[in-house]
């Protein structure tokens, strides 16, 4: 919600800590607070301060004003809860996550029927061990056999085909451009990871390449956190270069919204590479012209 990468073992940890020192008050375990974190937020909170304030809050009314805190209505409370959860409710990304597939739609439905019906603990089990089915389900659909491959290529030159560029060392030591290559299947096992580093390169260079090319499938998860890339980038000024990828794998990061002018879709990395350098061209002269 805030545009920063979100730190899942802290998080974890603190509200196992938490839940401990909660228990020894004769406190009740709970799984978060991201009601009031994420009402903070909407309201224009900018750090976690305003979280610490709501608790330190939360105690004084509790600790001063508790008799006359019993005679607020349940009913207005509900209210409360009911406007605050509607407003917390990412109801774009849920839309973008039921069209994605067929798959990420089951997992989110059972998973948030779950939750609000059953228990949210049911939720988390049932909607984890879907995810992992439709993992091996995607792995085993992106395996593929090449028929009639000779065991040994025909050797040719290098630039026999028209892709390979001669050697730029002024492109390769650039320091505003970086590329990335992913490989292997990128899954929500393996978004945190990635989009961790993504997250800190796109905010420090002009231009990002990151290629799919050894990518066989991506699910919701990684492309959701590619489309957070983006954004951070658009909103520092940094382009985006994808390259290698695959029809399902582009039609994955279109519906998160990846899309151009900012995202560039290419064929290879040679061919971003190529552009980018045209564009830091164009940039040069478009400035010694303005001087």
């Amino acid at each position: 919600m805030t545009g920063r990468r979100h730190r899942s073992n802290c998080e974890l940890v603190a509200q196992g800590v938490a839940n401990i020192a909660s228990a020894l008050f004769g406190g009740i375990c709970v799984t978060g607070l991201i009601a009031r974190t994420a009402t903070n937020v909407r309201a224009g909170a900018h750090g976690p301060v305003s979280g610490m304030l709501h608790s330190v809050f939360l105690l004084l009314f509790m600790l001063i004003a508790a008799p006359l805190a019993g005679y607020v209505p349940l009913a207005a409370l509900a209210a409360v809860l009911a406007v605050v959860a509607w407003n917390m409710a990412e109801k774009h990304e849920f839309a973008t996550l039921i069209r994605s597939s067929r798959g990420d739609a089951v997992v989110l439905l059972a998973t948030f029927l779950l939750t609000i019906f059953r228990d949210l603990t049911e939720g988390i089990l049932v909607g984890f061990a879907l995810g992992a089915v439709l993992f091996i389900n995607r792995m085993a659909q992106a395996t593929g056999i090449k028929a009639d491959a000779p065991l040994v290529p025909d050797d040719r030159a290098d630039d026999a085909n028209g892709e390979r560029r001669p050697y730029d060392a002024a492109l390769a030591t650039n320091p505003d451009v970086v590329v990335y290559r992913i490989t292997g299947a990128f899954f929500f096992g393996a978004a945190s990871t990635v989009g961790s580093v993504l997250d800190s390169i796109a905010g420090t260079h002009k231009a990002l390449v990151i290629d799919f090319a050894a990518v066989p499938f991506l699910d919701s998860t990684a492309a959701n956190a590619i489309a957070r890339i983006s954004t951070k980038a658009k909103r520092h000024g940094v382009r985006i270069y994808i390259t290698g990828t695959s029809p399902t794998v582009r039609r994955a990061l279109l519906v998160h919204r990846v899309r151009p002018p900012w995202a560039k879709y290419r064929e290879t990395i040679a061919r971003a590479l190529a552009d980018i350098q045209i564009l830091c061209t164009d940039q040069r002269v478009e400035g010694k012209a303005a001087q």
